[in-house]
């Protein structure tokens, strides 16, 4: 039984998280080269404003601003399933390889397969949830040590180092293509939000649509999975088949927003971390704040990094988690 301040406080965080995503979404949709002004914003968005207005709102900022909202939202959620299931408060897909190997499947695809530019899109999720799914195979399979399980230090260390080595094989099979080629998947890497036009957003709506709410339902399952084995069986959980159906779970998650974000990373150890700290570890109670936080970081980075600085969201992200992951790092007995 949770107590009801407790619910309230949960409430009053998301309301406050709402109005922080409401404020941020307002204050990139007026930013840009091409400006809109602000008191220009609902006149043109109920079809009064000029055909460049329109242009500007709809078909760049728009998109733009909901294909990071949803990325954030499903890479903070990847990020808490990590973290429960191997019970490793350093785990995040873009730490431990999952989105490198994404990468290299999307590279590999877009290299060398001859592509439909109608289906390409919505290949690209699919893509990269063939390449990640591999790459989380042999991470897990490096990870684990028979009668002990899954050691979740060395799942970390295994992680970044097959990351370094996705990022390699990345860097040679690019080695010998066409210069737009290179230029795309340079932007990939750095993590520059390049999908930015509607069918991106047609392209992993279905996935998010089906798993986000699939978590949410089995967040009392996650709450077992923190604890030990043991404990979990005791009560009944089939321990190997609900841990392996969350990891793919939080692999179609990761690899369906990277294909068409790029390579962000951090924002899966951030959001659950903050999350935890605001409400305690319960996952009925964090999960929908990590939700709401990843969406809201990822968005108001893209924000700062494209409008002010001019760099891409990934290294905006890199330069906030970087440093928290090394305190992490540095409190691990």
């Amino acid at each position: 039984m949770i107590h009801p301040a407790i619910i309230k406080k949960q409430r009053l965080i998301m309301l406050s998280l709402i109005i922080f995503i409401v404020l941020t979404v307002i204050m990139s949709m007026g930013l840009g080269h091409s400006t809109v002004s602000y008191d220009r914003l609902i006149p043109t968005i109920f079809g009064q404003g000029t055909f460049k207005e329109e242009f500007v709102l709809f078909s760049i900022r728009l998109p733009r601003i909901i294909i990071t909202l949803l990325a954030g939202m499903a890479l903070a959620l990847s990020g808490a399933i990590f973290q429960e299931v191997t019970r490793n408060d350093l785990a995040e897909p873009g730490i431990i390889g999952i989105n490198a190997g994404a990468g290299v499947a999307i590279s590999v695809f877009f290299l060398y397969v001859p592509i439909d530019v109608r289906s390409f899109v919505y290949w690209l999720p699919v893509v990269a949830f063939i390449g990640a799914i591999l790459t989380s195979c042999l991470i897990y399979v490096f990870s684990y040590k028979k009668n002990v399980g899954l050691n979740p230090v060395r799942l970390v260390l295994v992680g970044v180092g097959f990351s370094m080595a996705m990022s390699g094989a990345m860097i040679v099979i690019i080695s010998s293509a066409e210069r737009q080629k290179v230029d795309f998947i340079a932007k990939w890497l750095s993590g520059n939000i390049w999908g930015t036009d509607w069918p991106f957003i047609w392209a992993i709506l279905p996935w998010l649509v089906v798993l986000i709410p699939y978590t949410l339902y089995k967040s009392q399952r996650l709450n077992l999975l923190r604890l030990s084995d043991s404990v979990a069986i005791g009560v009944g959980l089939s321990v190997e088949k609900e841990r392996i159906t969350l990891l793919l779970t939080a692999v179609a998650l990761a690899s369906s927003c990277v294909s068409v974000t790029g390579a962000i990373a951090f924002i899966g150890l951030l959001a659950p971390h903050l999350a935890r700290g605001f409400i305690g570890p319960r996952n009925q109670l964090f999960l929908p704040i990590t939700i709401l936080l990843g969406g809201w970081l990822l968005l108001f980075a893209d924000t700062i990094a494209r409008n002010i600085i001019g760099i891409p969201a990934g290294i905006v992200t890199a330069l906030i988690g970087a440093p928290y992951f090394i305190y992490l790092l540095s409190k691990k007995p």
